[in-house]
């Protein structure tokens, strides 16, 4: 607790001396919270914290140069750099990040139990949040999933009494976190924040009880920030200086202090050599180098691996897009034990779309595992679970659903790497389907990818064959990094040629669909079928069309479309998602930057109408690119 406590009190004067560049949170006043609980933790045991996660880093082993430099935006940081106050990785000890954002630790940590379930280990993992954090739905999300699961999860709830500056009992309409457990069925437990015995007592029965498989244990620790927010920011707007200082007489560290010396304790060794610690540490950092510029834009993807060749596809047999990838799914399932999906009705049932079928029949509900209708739940866990030794499949039915979960998968998935400087990889795959049809209205026929594609980190693949949809799953299942697997619901029951074998495509590898040498063509998804359609019908007439299909749009291969536009001196882009900010003005701008001189004609692009999807069928059919209009544009751009 003292070293702690030394330990934010230096980066305070840091921050005064402009050492520390952002924001700083202090732990003052918290300390008993973090070494109560982390006391009974094993290296292998993990933490997910918040942004005011100074306290739990060095609780778990962090050394204090690592977080000083960390806040000094120092190479030797414990994120390099990456971080600061708020983004806090070092998996070494098992400190797996803090968050600036409230909640994601709650859902990350269910996903380390989730993983220690499939792994079969008897860790255990601690999400510790602020009363801020119980009043969002990652709690509700969280703790249900871990209580029905009986997942091995200690939620440590630091209720100093202040979301930033708005007070819990304003903000709370029941004001007892420890009793909301028993609305999950898991025990709630109020403790003395300040009470560093107490915590360990109950923490060390609560660890034992998660080891043991006894499920998840909410604590609410009472207890009071006594420096402000963040260093720096007024603090006497919400709060009176009369009520911090009463707390301050509260301190966590004077309290037992004073239980241990009335024990016969002394303190000269502890108070000589933390603060010595301290003081070395913060030299160190300060005098440690600055990160290299040249590494900014490191570990955004994890190194990509040598792939052979993919397999030619197979004559005389034919199988559906959805069997195609089914076959992936089930061959990588019983290659890796630590697959498992996650999804509404993807166990006994097989999944909407029969994704999964006949796979609980052969695994069983823990890698098959049905879950609530919570999909920021869902892929939060998920996100934890890849961070701690399992690859889970989301399978989010339809895009539209998942976007509940956006916030997980952009600010939590996407970054992960890239913020603990590539030592966490993170390798989940959420899939769902796309696109227009079967009068399925605004709510079922999204297509975001465009979306997608722009956040760094992300993978975005949209197959638009059997052959492609199985060999970009199989690509999808052994990589480390997180890929966004759309699949257009209109092409499910599509047929083509597929090797039984496993076989990989490559990511940013497009597909030359037709061959030709007047027009390029690159469609996406749905409209690559289409396209091909108008391709054959021109052809009769003289027309030779390109036609490319870029499979994922994220890494996209501009190389492919550079060489054919060469060719042909003109490029039309066919995407049914919306024209406004899309893929479709990305690969014109790219071919523009890079292959002006090459274009004959201005690059055109035919999309779906920038509208809501209707429900009703000739309403639905005139907001998507049909083969007359994709006709009619080839037609218009060969005349200009």
């Amino acid at each position: 607790m003292l070293l702690i406590r030394r330990c934010e009190e230096q980066l305070a004067k840091s921050h005064q001396r402009g050492l520390v560049h952002g924001a700083c949170h202090t732990y003052v006043g918290q300390e008993a919270i973090a070494v109560g609980v982390c006391a009974h933790l094993r290296r292998e045991d993990v933490v997910f914290s918040t942004h005011r996660g100074h306290g739990h880093a060095l609780a778990k082993g962090m050394p204090p140069v690592q977080l000083i430099a960390e806040l000094y935006g120092r190479a030797a940081g414990c994120s390099h750099g990456r971080g600061g106050s708020m983004h806090l990785f070092s998996p070494e000890v098992g400190m797996m990040g803090t968050s600036g954002i409230v909640g994601p630790c709650i859902l990350q940590a269910a996903g380390a139990g989730y993983s220690f379930r499939i792994l079969k280990r008897d860790n255990v993992a601690v999400a510790f949040f602020g009363d801020g954090a119980v009043n969002n739905a990652a709690f509700h999300e969280g703790l249900n999933l871990a209580a029905i699961w009986k997942l091995p999860v200690l939620f440590v709830c630091e209720n100093n009494q202040f979301a930033t500056e708005v007070p819990f009992a304003y903000a709370a309409g029941n004001p007892s976190v420890a009793s909301r457990g028993t609305a999950y069925g898991i025990p709630g437990i109020e403790l003395d924040g300040n009470d560093v015995l107490a915590i360990r007592n109950a923490a060390g029965e609560a660890v034992a009880r998660a080891r043991a498989g006894g499920g998840p244990t909410l604590f609410e620790c009472k207890t009071y920030r006594t420096r402000s927010h963040a260093e720096g920011m007024g603090d006497y707007t919400y709060r009176t200086r009369a009520e911090v200082e009463d707390w301050k007489l509260r301190c966590p560290i004077d309290r037992l202090r004073g239980v241990l010396a009335a024990r016969g304790v002394t303190f000269d060794v502890i108070d000589t050599a933390v603060p010595n610690e301290v003081e070395v540490a913060q030299r160190e950092a300060e005098a440690s180098a600055w990160p290299d510029a040249s590494t900014a834009a490191a570990h955004v993807y994890a190194e990509p691996r040598n792939l052979a060749p993919p397999t030619p596809a197979e004559q005389g047999r034919d199988i559906t897009y959805s069997q195609a990838t089914l076959e992936a799914l089930a061959w990588e399932m019983a290659a890796n034990p630590s697959i498992f999906v996650l999804g509404e009705g993807i166990g006994v049932r097989g999944g909407n779309f029969k994704t999964t079928a006949g796979l609980y029949e052969k695994h069983g509900a823990e890698r098959l595992r049905d879950t609530p209708i919570c999909e920021r739940g869902f892929v939060g866990l998920g996100c934890g679970a890849a961070m701690t030794g399992t690859r889970p499949v989301i399978d989010f039915m339809f895009a539209d659903f998942v976007l509940d979960g956006v916030g997980e998968i952009v600010n939590q998935i996407a970054k992960m790497q890239y913020m603990s400087s590539g030592r966490l990889k993170m390798p989940i795959l959420l899939r769902g389907c796309i696109g227009i049809g079967h009068s399925a209205a605004t709510h079922h026929s999204g297509n975001y990818y465009p979306m997608y594609a722009h956040f760094p980190g992300l993978r975005v693949v949209v197959p638009s064959t059997p052959y492609d949809a199985k060999g970009l799953l199989h690509h999808a299942l052994r990589c480390d990094d997180p890929v966004m697997f759309l699949e257009p619901r209109e092409l499910l029951s599509l047929t083509g040629p597929v090797p039984e074998a496993p076989y990989e495509i490559p990511f940013g590898v497009a597909q030359i669909v037709n061959t030709g040498k007047d027009v390029t063509v690159v469609a996406v998804g749905r409209m690559v079928r289409k396209a091909l359609d108008v391709a054959a019908d021109l052809g009769r007439e003289g027309i030779s069309v390109e036609l490319i299909d870029p499979r994922t749009v994220a890494p996209l291969d501009v190389e492919t479309i550079g060489a054919s536009v060469t060719k042909t001196g003109r490029l039309l882009i066919v995407d049914e998602a919306f024209a406004c900010y899309g893929i479709g003005a990305e690969i014109a701008a790219q071919v523009a930057d890079r292959f002006f001189d090459e274009l004959d004609a201005p690059i055109r692009r035919l999309n779906g109408l920038h509208t809501p999807t209707p429900y009703s069928p000739p309403l639905e059919a005139a907001v998507v690119p049909d083969t007359y209009a994709i006709s009619k544009a080839i037609r218009d751009l060969l005349a200009e």
